[in-house]
């Protein structure tokens, strides 16, 4: 899940806004435990298409 979704219990506002200091510490927190958390569904998803046609680009190559 990413940090983009999720709604603080402090302020009830989104935690990637930052508005109080429990967003702010829980989106610190998120971004140094996974290096993909900051990214959205997209860039996963883009990231992913390039690691599957690179595999199929080296399967090819020793077929």
């Amino acid at each position: 899940m990413t940090y983009d979704r999720l709604v603080c219990a402090n302020c009830a506002s989104p935690v990637n806004e930052g508005r109080c200091a429990v967003c702010r510490a829980n989106r610190e927190r998120m971004q140094q435990e996974n290096f993909f958390a900051g990214m959205n569904p997209m860039a996963l998803i883009a990231l992913l298409t390039v690691l599957i046609a690179a595999v199929a680009l080296l399967a090819h190559q020793t077929a």
